[in-house]
């Protein structure tokens, strides 16, 4: 064999073993819904000044997730009052930006701010919801398509620190959960509802009744979809229960309680701001302010509460802000305090917790690679190895605080901070 044809199979197999197949990221959770990506070669460590592709300053702070689709990223974001959606490539360019609505309002101190739904896209079309209740739809493009004020649509917001739930995109259909309340049970307003995801005209629309109480008719979670082997339906979570709804007529399918039982020890403020995860054959629905975490049977129907649906139970240690990661066998706990509970999927027995960094944990941890990617609202992002034993890979510090969590599409890493949009990539 030449040395020359040897030189160039060298460096066809470098190139092939580099090679990263773009996975598009077209909601906050990433393509199926639970924060896992399949891509490769995905950076481990970087720093402001290390494997920094590009960094774009933005003009002004929010929580919400971008999206990635081929060579377009969208984020939501605030200009003083001004409500942005705005447009990247992917090399850091900013091609366009659209107002959706004024009347930003900063919430919790440096918590959140009407910016904090992320935005979906489909490839075509991008929506994004505003916590004023502004929801638009754009061509990828920058056209508008069409927009509606859900307070107008489906009653004024009544909720404490603003809405932050991301709407959930399915088959034509754009699903949102509106939980929140004003205290009164005899005008408790909480709904689930669907429009036409390429007119915005109203479907149908449940109400979402629950006896929830003060603070817990609030949720800050966002819904998912159980979409799997043929079932799927939407999963809403709030007020004190987790209720899945079939996606043609809102029908209810199932509903869980236990999460926060109304009797004599009913916890008047157990909010949920942790939305639930689902991959094949369960789903996994956190509470808050370290209570406990439930795993049920997706296949059954009816109320699931203190039923053999019930998989498992782990009494506390919830997350009270990221969403749980399921991947293999195993499911990962991000808690506020930088704890990582992981935990086995199959019996819900503890595998390890072990702290990774001791400030606030506001992201939802991402699967890339066989590594947790375990966000800090200080911005330093703890790179944990997958599997039943603890281990810290890196930590990485842009120094600028962020709650966005990452996106990982096209071999890169993007990261939403509050003052920049970063590209990572090695």
């Amino acid at each position: 064999m030449k040395p020359t044809f040897l030189v160039c199979v060298a460096i066809l197999f470098a190139v092939g073993a580099n090679h990263c197949p773009a996975e598009n990221w077209g909601s906050w959770r990433g393509p199926t819904g639970n924060g896992v990506s399949t891509e490769k070669f995905i950076s481990v460590e970087w720093s402001k000044d290390k494997n920094v592709a590009w960094r774009v300053e933005l003009p002004g702070p929010a929580g919400a997730t971008p999206v990635v689709w081929d060579d377009q990223i969208f984020l939501t974001t605030v200009k003083g009052q001004d409500l942005l959606l705005i447009c990247f490539s992917t090399d850091g360019k900013e091609q366009w930006r659209r107002q959706i609505g004024k009347g930003n309002k900063d919430v919790r101190g440096d918590e959140g701010n009407s910016a904090s739904p992320s935005p979906i896209t489909d490839g075509k079309h991008v929506w994004a919801l505003m916590g004023t209740g502004q929801l638009a739809c754009f061509t990828v493009s920058g056209e508008p398509v069409w927009d509606v004020d859900l307070q107008q649509r489906y009653g004024e917001f009544k909720i404490a620190f603003g809405m932050s739930s991301t709407p959930v995109l399915h088959d034509g259909q754009l699903f949102v959960q509106l939980i929140h309340g004003d205290g009164n049970p005899r005008t408790q307003e909480a709904m689930v509802a669907a429009m036409d995801a390429g007119t915005g005209d109203h479907l149908w629309k449940v109400d979402r009744v629950t006896g929830a109480a003060k603070e817990n008719e609030h949720s800050y979670a966002s819904p998912i979809l159980y979409d799997f082997g043929g079932l799927a339906y939407l999963i809403t979570h709030g007020a004190d229960f987790t209720v899945a709804y079939a996606l043609e007529d809102g029908k209810e399918i199932w509903r869980l309680g236990g999460l926060n039982p109304q009797g004599a020890s009913y916890h008047p403020t157990l909010r949920f701001v942790s939305s639930p995860a689902a991959a094949e054959g369960i789903v996994v629905c956190p509470t808050a302010k370290g209570g406990p975490v439930f795993a049920v049977a997706p296949d059954r129907r009816g109320d699931l509460t203190d039923s053999d649906a019930i998989l498992w139970v782990r009494e506390q240690n919830t997350p009270d802000v990221p969403s749980p990661l399921i991947h293999g066998d195993l499911v990962y706990l991000c808690r506020e305090n930088g704890m990582l509970l992981v935990l086995d999927r199959k019996t819900g027995r503890e595998v390890y917790m072990e702290r990774t960094h001791s400030v606030r944990h506001r992201a939802s941890p991402v699967f890339a690679d066989g590594h947790i990617y375990l966000t800090a609202r200080d911005g330093k992002i703890t790179v944990v190895k997958a599997g039943r034993d603890f281990e810290i890979v890196a930590q990485n510090d842009t120094g600028e605080p962020m709650s966005a969590s990452p996106v990982i599409s096209g071999g890169t890493i993007y990261l939403r901070t509050f003052d920049a949009l970063w590209a990572i990539r090695r």
